[in-house]
């Protein structure tokens, strides 16, 4: 069911030859264009013929109905509220301490640097939710901006076929969460619409809520775009970076498990397969130097494979170019090939894995050990699993408190403190040939430092 590549004896650059997905993010550009740029032309008109194309649902209105968000809330399963709850709760004691303080530094008497943590003022939240409603990606977005302090705060999940709402678990999880701005759109256009917003004269239903002339917006514009999505989420983000701020590339999932003969095959199979689950584009990517690993893994796989409940659509991404296993000549060199592959998840199944995981330069996220599978991540290790993908963990972090900062420097400096430092800029200026930028330091002084 894996595609083999064997690296072992060779010097092969792994870049070159680990699977991948077929469709990149710039092809997806290409074919995402024209739903952004109509959403950009024609604003809400778009955002609803774009859902009906692509999701089969023309909603009645864009914006939820606050009395659906609350009703939402009020029929969720026990099991499931207290489920969410503990989530919210560890996810909010991790983010905590991702929390940024003001910093000053004296450089000398009289002239100081502060750096400021400031919130972006408004963020769109993007939330999963058509093979899988992904209740807990609301609280992967919702906590991290909510303790940053950005003032508001509107989230976006595609419409269910039956309703015409986003799942009702993620709009409870939104009541739970205290988040009450939410729209019925998702994909491309969802993203689109959080950056251009929509005006109040593009929308096609008058009894859309806060649409009107005393706001002129049906869905004001956002200064940042967060969340995971599919391959087009993905690119409309890149596409509109610059427009509007973006996390990182959190696109369809992936997982690379480093292993060797220590691991449990039952536990590689099955965690393989989780992350299949989401998606038919899915990758999952063993890397190991053990053949006997593999070959109990794929004994596995063919057992459990058949038992999962989604397993038309994990065999599909099990046997996809995107994943595969990669036999590599040992921990060292599997090291190297995690690194080059830079997996939006990777867990470490390996004698002293704590050892061989402080080790790893390139990941989303780290699970270390037989106890720590990606699941616990996905749902209530008090980690995100908004992460980067496609490699982009080589210069990307994962969700965070950080995400939607920004740290602004705040230059103080006295009369005396300048002219100190005057000579030093007039030199700079000059060697840079700007002599305007020495010339406004020595125009304080008559002229003359």
């Amino acid at each position: 069911m894996l595609t083999r590549v064997d690296l072992r004896g060779t010097t092969t650059d792994p870049r070159d030859v680990l699977p991948r997905a077929q469709l990149d993010v710039a092809a997806a550009i290409e074919q995402i264009r024209p739903t952004v740029e109509a959403v950009h032309q024609h604003g809400a008109s778009a955002v609803l013929a774009a859902t009906e194309r692509f999701d089969r649902v023309r909603p009645r209105r864009l914006r939820v109905p606050a009395e659906a968000i609350a009703a939402a809330a009020d029929t969720l399963d026990d099991a499931v509220r207290a489920a969410l709850q503990t989530s919210i709760d560890r996810a909010r004691a991790v983010h905590a301490d991702q929390c940024r303080t003001d910093v000053t530094t004296q450089v000398v008497p009289g002239g100081t640097v502060t750096e400021r943590w400031v919130p972006v003022s408004r963020v769109g939240l993007y939330v999963p939710g058509g093979l899988a409603p992904l209740l807990s990606s609301v609280v992967m977005n919702v906590v991290p901006a909510q303790l940053a302090g950005v003032g508001s705060i509107a989230l976006a999940s595609p419409p269910q076929r039956d309703t015409g709402l986003p799942h009702p678990g993620i709009l409870a999880a939104c009541a739970l969460l205290g988040v009450d701005e939410v729209y019925a759109m998702g994909g491309a256009q969802a993203v689109a619409a959080f950056a251009y917003g929509l005006r109040a004269e593009t929308a096609v239903d008058p009894a859309e809520p806060d649409a009107g002339p005393a706001s002129g917006w049906l869905l004001e514009p956002v200064d940042l775009v967060t969340g995971p999505g599919n391959i087009f989420v993905t690119a409309a983000k890149r596409m509109l970076r610059g427009v509007v701020g973006i996390d990182s590339e959190a696109g369809t999932t992936e997982i690379a498990i480093l292993a060797d003969d220590s691991a449990d095959p039952v536990h590689v199979a099955a965690d393989l397969i989780s992350q299949a689950e989401h998606d038919p584009a899915a990758a999952s990517v063993l890397v190991t130097p053990s053949e006997s690993l593999l070959a109990a893994v794929e004994e596995q796989l063919a057992v459990q494979v058949p038992a999962t409940r989604h397993h038309e659509r994990v065999a599909t991404a099990l046997s996809g170019k995107q994943s595969g296993v990669v036999l590599v000549d040992d921990l060292d060199h599997g090291l190297r090939v995690v690194d080059a592959y830079a997996a939006e998840h990777l867990e470490i199944q390996t004698v002293d894995a704590a050892r061989v995981a402080a080790r790893v330069r390139n990941a989303g996220a780290i699970f270390v050990g037989a106890y720590s599978p990606v699941s616990l991540g996905d749902y209530a290790a008090g980690s995100n699993h908004v992460l980067p993908t496609g490699g982009c963990a080589r210069h990307s972090s994962g969700l965070s408190v950080q995400t939607f900062l920004r740290g602004i420097h705040v230059i103080d400096y006295s009369q005396q403190a300048l002219r100190e430092v005057a000579p030093h800029v007039v030199a700079l200026s000059a060697a840079e040939d700007l002599p305007a930028h020495g010339q406004a330091v020595t125009a304080r002084f008559g002229g003359a430092v």
